[in-house]
């Protein structure tokens, strides 16, 4: 299933220079110029003195943060200079800003630290940096019309200083994607692209460029991806310097190529690109980071670090396993990952990180379902909502998926009614092409079920049409809306059209390695030749869904295949195999039975009721299941 580049790419370009800490560099820049020229006026000892107090309140464990604010208040008593006045003010601002709640007062410093540096010549460090955190902190109080202007007069008036400039441009670009303005942010990237190229940056262009083809991907212009892509490739192969920023733009272009493929359902197409993938990790791993300064103050940046890297390309594995249908290697690099994410989150707040969690959750809840571990999944689905509760924006981006998922275990523990409202709530929620066509393709399985729905199913399988006018460019969503189309003409009797739709599926599957939609053709297929009579042909294509049933591993398609395997045998007289199936059907109908009464105790269960507004904070106990279980059995 594909969530959308969207929900992943909340790009993380950090710098190398400046850190809420600046304080420290401060001092140590103040103490280096009194051992300058005699022309250079030596800094006042009380500045000195109080500047080391507040570094030392500051960095003490744990950090002593008032004290700290009271040092740095100290020095306008001293009535300062206006370069000393402007850097304190900066200094308080990101103080207050990083370690307090007290928003209000980190603006008002902020904001006389950027008035009063503009005033000041020479003065770029502190002028850009109080412009580049105040932007941040109108974002964090929702007044983007206030962020928008700032950032657009500090980049106008930067020019000249490549590394604020490309900065500033930057985070532009960043609050122009959040707000889902993606013609906006591709434009300000590609300036930044240019400007890198005149100054002489061919890394930070290539950053630049690679940020945009993450944009382009999500506004779904593949006509202007394929070329940028292509450029970007020769940049990065091309570019000589430091060791682990040449890997970790590889590793930036090679997940956008592995995302741009699974994007589009081709699963086995992606395997080259997702090797290559994985090798860039391991040399990164072995890569000490020198932290040598590059001469060219404009490839001061990089993408991500590379712990973080490294479950990024945990991640994109999972995405690929669970796409191809190898649900114990998702569930491996799941756990992985996770375990990496935990060991993270103790040191690192960054919101990205809340991000990869999420979207592995989603994909090992759908492992979960499809492997007939639906109580487990439940648990993780309310993982999932504890995490977008303490997030308003993870909240916002995983809302549908959070719906989805739930519809998915609404059919999975047989609840129909509910199923269907998930995903109509999901459907309301997603502005995704492909996670649109996705909800529809599982909500038109639901109505088929159902049997007495065929205006609501009808109206839904036109706007899937796998022969005319598909949606997106889905290759595995594709086949999965022929799948749905022989269901369809299985369940009206309809023997031969099913058997087109469902061929077609399996080439196209099989085209792909996509194994758990094959699996599912080749049973529903041998069914159809078991109802017609064909038992040789029917057991030609059960046996072979069961091999595959068994290897990813689908309980369902297992319990199914054991079914028809008994009943095939017995036509056959083939005794001793009909009871080995028998026995199989019952091992696998009371596993999904106990795994049932399971997943419908628990008080996470009542979450397939929740179809409106933020998740429910407190979740209340049921007595029981209530649902019926003759789907299973």
């Amino acid at each position: 299933m594909d969530w959308g580049v969207e929900t992943l790419w909340l790009w993380v370009l950090k710098d190398r220079t400046w850190q809420p800490g600046g304080l420290a560099i401060a001092l140590k820049n103040l103490l280096l110029s009194g051992k300058m020229a005699s022309n250079v006026e030596a800094p006042e000892r009380w500045y000195l003195a109080l500047l080391g107090f507040a570094e030392h309140f500051r960095t003490s464990s744990p950090p002593k943060i008032r004290l700290c604010v009271h040092c740095l208040q100290a020095v306008f008593q001293f009535k300062p200079p206006q370069r000393i006045e402007a850097r304190t003010h900066l200094q308080l601002g990101s103080v207050l800003y990083h370690h307090t709640k007290n928003s209000e007062l980190a603006r008002s410093h902020l904001e006389k630290a950027w008035f009063i540096s503009q005033q000041v010549p020479q003065f770029e460090d502190v002028k850009f940096e109080a412009a580049s955190i105040l932007s941040e902190l109108f974002c964090q109080q929702n007044l983007v019309d206030s962020a928008k202007p700032l950032l657009r007069k500090a980049i106008q008036i930067s020019q000249q200083t490549p590394y604020w400039h490309c900065r500033l441009l930057f985070q532009l670009a960043q609050l122009h994607t959040l707000e889902k303005d993606l013609v906006s942010a591709c434009d300000l990237l590609g300036v930044g692209a240019e400007y890198a190229r005149v100054v002489g940056s061919e890394y930070t262009r290539a950053l630049f460029l690679l940020s945009k083809g993450m944009l382009l991907l999500m506004e779904r212009k593949l006509g202007e991806v394929h070329p940028l892509l292509t450029l970007c490739g020769t940049i990065v192969e091309n570019w000589q310097g430091n060791p682990i920023q040449k890997e970790s733009l590889r590793v930036f272009f090679l997940v956008l190529q592995v995302t741009h493929y699974l994007d589009a359902g081709q699963v086995k197409s992606v395997k080259p690109c997702l090797k290559q993938l994985q090798q860039c990790i391991q040399t990164i791993s072995t890569l000490h980071d020198d932290e040598i300064l590059p001469s060219n103050p404009a490839d001061l940046f990089h993408w991500l670090p590379k712990e973080h890297m490294c479950v990024l390309v945990y991640l994109v594995t999972v995405m690929h396993s669970m796409q191809a249908g190898y649900l114990e290697k998702a569930q491996k690099y799941t756990d992985k990952a996770l375990m990496q994410l935990e060991k993270l989150k103790m040191l690192d707040c960054s919101p990205i990180l809340s991000t990869f969690q999420v979207i592995l959750l989603e994909h090992i809840i759908m492992c979960r379902l499809v492997t007939g571990h639906k109580a487990t999944a439940l648990q993780e689905i309310s993982q999932v909502c504890q995490l977008c509760q303490q997030s308003p924006r993870l909240f916002t981006n995983h809302a549908a998926q959070l719906h989805t998922l739930l519809g998915l275990y609404c059919i999975s523990v047989n609840c129909m009614d509910n199923a269907e409202a998930q995903f109509t709530t999901a459907l309301r929620l997603t502005t995704h092409q492909e996670l649109w066509t996705y909800i529809v393709t599982n909500l038109a399985s639901v109505y088929i079920r159902e049997g007495n729905r065929h205006q609501e199913l009808y109206s839904l399988l036109e706007r899937i049409n796998p022969d005319h006018n598909f949606p997106v460019s889905s290759h595995c969503l594709r086949a999965a809306a022929f799948y749905i189309r022989g269901l369809l003409s299985f369940f009206q009797g309809r023997y031969n059209e099913a058997k087109r739709f469902l061929r077609e599926t399996l080439k196209m599957s099989n085209a792909e390695d996509l194994n758990r939609l094959t699996a599912c053709s080749l049973v529903l297929l041998g069914h159809i030749f078991y109802v017609l009579g064909n038992h040789r042909e029917s057991n030609n294509m059960v046996v072979p869904a069961m091999q595959l049933a068994s290897k990813i591993p689908d309980m369902s398609v297992q319990l199914w295949s054991s079914a028809l395997l008994k009943d095939l045998n017995k036509a056959l007289g083939n005794t001793m195999d009909a009871h080995e199936a028998a026995q199989m059907h019952q091992n696998f109908s009371q596993q999904l039975l106990q795994d049932h009464i399971a997943a419908c105790s628990l008080p996470e269960h009542n979450l397939i009721s929740w179809t409106d507004g933020p998740p429910p904070v407190q979740i209340q106990a049921q007595n029981g299941p209530t649902t019926s279980l003759a789907s299973l059995l």
